[in-house]
């Protein structure tokens, strides 16, 4: 674990007027730090590691969806947490990736100080990248602490972004599709 970090969460605690020698915060700075590198873990990651081969031949031509992704990130602009589902379809074209792989790469990206709308995007280019589909597309709803803890205090605001790349950008019917399915377009 990472003194610095240990000690910079004991300057926090003091700056923000608490006690870190009080009981109950004696061991919060090891506890934060230990949290933070847990969340931004997935800048120790790596897609072709997280991938690991699980790319396997098929016939199917058809959409695949995968569906409410749970998400957990941390906003870059204030390290509060948003969290949320993302919906990622494909297009194979002779390739499909293994299940729990879509489910990796959301984690990876996710675990990292972020903005949705680049969050959405990395994960929509990886799996272009891992599967080579003829589309790719990327649905993220989530909820900002940001939003809600602080500044306007909006309790029930989602956030929506989304990435359509190749077939999923260009066929509207591929896209109306994909909409359908998650539940956007009724």
């Amino acid at each position: 674990m990472s003194d610095t970090l240990i000690q910079n969460y004991w300057a926090i605690l003091e700056a923000v007027g608490e006690n870190p020698e009080r009981e109950g915060l004696r061991d919060t700075p090891k506890r934060a730090a230990k949290a933070m590198q847990f969340l931004c873990k997935g800048y120790q990651e790596d897609l072709d590691v997280i991938v690991n081969g699980a790319i396997f031949e098929s016939e199917m031509d058809e959409m695949v969806l995968i569906k409410d992704i749970e998400l957990y990130s941390l906003c870059e602009h204030h390290l509060l947490p948003f969290v949320g589902k993302c919906h990622i379809a494909y297009l194979p074209e002779g390739k499909v990736l293994g299940l729990s792989k879509f489910a990796r790469i959301v984690d990876m990206y996710a675990r990292r100080l972020q903005i949705q709308e680049n969050l959405t995007r990395q994960i929509a280019d990886a799996v272009m990248q891992c599967t080579h589909a003829r589309g790719v597309g990327v649905i993220i709803e989530a909820k900002h602490m940001c939003m809600m803890m602080r500044g306007v205090e909006k309790q029930n605001s989602v956030m929506m972004s989304s990435v359509m790349l190749g077939a999923m950008r260009t066929d509207p019917s591929s896209r109306s599709e994909f909409l359908s399915l998650v539940g956007i377009n009724k």
